[in-house]
């Protein structure tokens, strides 16, 4: 891969700043939204829970 000229060096940092500004309101929307979807349905009715076994591991590929 070649290296950046200066114009996307400068278009790379602007982009990086935008998302570092918005990630806290990025989180705090995630977070909202998994509470609001607690609250709406407490019991998810298809939700199945995966399976859990004992058995050994596979043994490792040569």
């Amino acid at each position: 891969m070649p290296p950046l000229n200066p114009s996307q060096l400068r278009t790379r940092a602007r982009v990086e700043g935008v998302i570092r500004l918005m990630a806290p309101a990025l989180d705090l929307l995630l977070a909202a939204g998994d509470r609001v979807s607690r609250v709406v349905e407490r019991d998810d009715v298809e939700y199945y829970p995966p399976r859990v076994t004992r058995d050994e591991p596979p043994p490792p590929r040569r």
